[in-house]
């Protein structure tokens, strides 16, 4: 499966909403073992809100082996290649340590409260 995340999202890929939405296309095919391609072409403003829901959560149910097998990143400049590395890093993180996800739940919990 190929995705143009431009078509779909458009120039900006910032918010957690539009993450979710490529979330929801490419979940599926990978957690059944197919391929996706992510293209980011004409997409040029990135924030880590939208790679956290559109690919950090991938990492939930899928090992980082498989995801790096399966999906294929296209035209993602140095930039926003770099949020992604990061979110990616921070999800395995997150995924595979409890104590780091009790932690950061907690800490978002608390956050909410506040509010």
């Amino acid at each position: 499966m190929k995705c143009n995340v431009y078509s779909l999202i458009g120039e900006n890929c910032i918010t957690l909403n539009d993450g979710q939405r490529v979330f929801d296309l490419i979940h599926p095919e990978l957690a059944a073992g197919r391929s996706v391609e992510l293209d980011f072409a004409g997409s040029n403003v990135f924030a880590s809100p939208f790679f956290n829901a559109a690919v950090g959560q991938l990492l939930e149910d899928i090992s980082a082996d498989n995801l790096n097998r399966l999906l294929t990143i296209l035209n993602l400049g140095p930039v926003g290649a770099n949020v992604l590395r990061r979110v990616v890093e921070n999800a395995r993180e997150y995924y595979s340590n409890k104590k780091v996800r009790t932690a950061v739940d907690t800490v978002f919990g608390e956050l909410a409260t506040e509010r």
